[in-house]
C-alpha cells in the first residue's frame, strides 16, 4: 500500500489584521514618518481619550502611503479615531489623506509582454516605470501596490521580462475579477496581467 504525500501549503498566509493601510501623498507620508514617534503617541491618546483597547506600534511608509501596525484587529470606530488624529495636524494636507482600511487578503499578479529593453529610450524597463504608468492607467483605480514592483527576465537570455506585483485583494474579491486578464499599454507595448497563487519570490518545493 502507497503512503500518501503529505500536502504542503505554498500559500501567503492573510490577511494581516493588526495592519491599517492609510493611502497619501508622498510629502504627507514624509512628514509622518519623519515625526513616527509623536504620530503613534497622539493616535494612542486618541484612542484612549475613547477608552478603545487598541494601540498603535509601530507606522512604516509604503507605496502611496503608509501603514499602521496595532496590537489588536481594529474595529471601524478605531478607524475614524486614527484618521482624525492625523488629519489634525496642520503641517498635513488632510485633502490629500485617503480613509484607512485594513487589508483583506494579499493578491499576487503577474505582469507579461514586456520587452527587458524599450524602444524609445533604449534603456531597461524599471520599477519606476512600470509603478508610473500604473497609477494612471484606469484599471488599476483604487487599488494599493504593497511594495515594489519586482522585474525578473523570462530567461537568463530572453528579451522578455515578467513583471510581479502584490496588492491588496477586496474581501469580496471584486479586485481580482476587474483586473486578471485585463490588458493595458505601458508606452506602446501591450501588457497582459495574470492572478498567481505567490510571487516569485516565494520558493516552492520540487519534490512534489
Amino acid at each position: 500500500m502507497s503512503i500518501k504525500k503529505p500536502k504542503i501549503n505554498i500559500m501567503i498566509k492573510g490577511p494581516f489584521r493588526k495592519q491599517i493601510i492609510i493611502p497619501m501623498t508622498d510629502l504627507n507620508a514624509e512628514f509622518i514618518i519623519n515625526s513616527a514617534n509623536q504620530k503613534i503617541i497622539n493616535i494612542n491618546r486618541c484612542l484612549k481619550e475613547i477608552k478603545s483597547d487598541i494601540s498603535a506600534n509601530f507606522t512604516q511608509r509604503v507605496n502611496d502611503g503608509i501603514t499602521i501596525i496595532t496590537n489588536k484587529p481594529t474595529a471601524i470606530s478605531d478607524l475614524k479615531v486614527i484618521e482624525k488624529s492625523l488629519k489634525s495636524n496642520k503641517k498635513i494636507n488632510s485633502d490629500s489623506v485617503e480613509s484607512p482600511c485594513l487589508p483583506k487578503s494579499k493578491l499576487y499578479l503577474k505582469i507579461t509582454r514586456l520587452p527587458y529593453i524599450l524602444e524609445q529610450s533604449n534603456s531597461p524597463i524599471t520599477s519606476d516605470i512600470i509603478e508610473s504608468v500604473i497609477k494612471e492607467t484606469h484599471i488599476f483605480n483604487n487599488i494599493i501596490l504593497i511594495s515594489k514592483s519586482h522585474i525578473i527576465k523570462a530567461s537568463p537570455k530572453s528579451d522578455i521580462v515578467v513583471i510581479w506585483i502584490d496588492i491588496w485583494n477586496s474581501q469580496n474579491k471584486t479586485i481580482t475579477k476587474s483586473i486578471i486578464n485585463q490588458h493595458f499599454n505601458i508606452r506602446q507595448y501591450i501588457a497582459t496581467i495574470h492572478g498567481m497563487n505567490m510571487n516569485s519570490r516565494v520558493p516552492q518545493c520540487k519534490n512534489c
